[in-house]
């Protein structure tokens, strides 16, 4: 960059309606898995901070969960935490799927284009529409008042480049916030927690999913190559609690297995994974469940 010696960073915070890719985004910034992904919306449910740092600058990046009305006591904290998030940052990354730009994404796009801070509209799942549609959208959207409007694969790494140069060029001067190997301020124990129930949403039915909730029980270091951990996910139906566990215990095994081997991944150990299922009758609505599972 230009001015040698100088040193940009910035917080940059990412919305959008659910499953547009935010979280998909987020890691493939930070070049590591920061937030959990799946195909079901509302999978983020807190505000998730990833750190990506280059010679001159460091882009702190706050995932938010996807702009809902919401239903329960949950998703109002997940609301709350879009607000929160929004609170003092640098840079607005705005995301649509532009396979998929609906009245709502359209709605978005117009609220924070009077967001008075530098912004950046990014056309994600780019790799789903021909060249033609990408020129379309560039054109509609290039007078809806952001600074950039950047066409994106978030999956496949096509134009994460042009898009991290924009934003580098949009950062204020400042410190690094961060050392240059964090890459998030999401305690192990909450990270494992997520990666589990993200493998729960992965191979459970949809009428569950947004029902699970993963207590961290215990995360203990047996020795620097050994960590055990035990779990529990609560389901808000006695019936649901009988899928997640499945047929001999197949579905539990499987959520278990995929999720140990992610864990190890990250505490770069061995992981004796313990899972146990437990109904909780209603939690998204029960302010002290909330604060049980994590949502403070």
């Amino acid at each position: 960059m230009e001015n040698e010696g100088k040193f940009y960073s910035g917080f940059a915070a990412i919305v959008g309606r659910p499953n547009v890719g935010k979280s998909t985004l987020m890691n493939a910034m930070v070049g590591e898995k920061v937030a959990i992904v799946s195909s079901k919306p509302q999978t983020t449910r807190n505000r998730i901070m990833g750190v990506s740092t280059g010679d001159n600058w460091q882009i702190v990046f706050l995932d938010t969960p996807g702009m809902h009305e919401p239903r329960t006591k949950l998703g109002e904290y997940m609301v709350k935490s879009i607000h929160d998030a929004m609170e003092g940052i640098d840079v607005l990354l705005v995301v649509v799927a532009i396979n998929e730009i609906g009245k709502q994404d359209r709605a978005i796009i117009e609220q924070m284009a009077g967001t008075k801070v530098p912004k950046v509209l990014v056309l994600n799942k780019t790799d789903t529409v021909p060249e033609n549609v990408i020129f379309e959208r560039l054109s509609e959207f290039a007078e809806a008042g952001y600074d950039a409007v950047i066409p994106i694969s978030a999956e496949g790494g096509q134009g994460m480049g042009e898009l991290r140069h924009s934003l580098v060029r949009l950062l204020p001067e400042g410190p690094k916030y961060f050392p240059d190997d964090m890459m998030t301020d999401q305690p192990e124990r909450l990270i494992c927690g997520e990666i589990i129930r993200e493998k729960a949403l992965l191979h459970l039915r949809d009428e569950v999913p947004h029902g699970i909730g993963v207590e961290m029980m215990r995360i203990e270091s047996i020795s620097d190559s050994l960590t055990e951990i035990h779990a529990t996910l609560y389901c808000e139906r006695a019936s649901h609690k009988g899928i997640i566990i499945g047929k001999q215990g197949s579905m539990l095994k499987t959520i278990g297995r995929e999720a140990r081997l992610d864990i190890e991944k990250l505490l770069g150990t061995k992981v004796n994974l313990q899972l146990w299922v437990k109904v909780r009758d209603d939690w998204r609505n029960k302010p002290s469940d909330l604060h049980t599972l994590g949502y403070e």
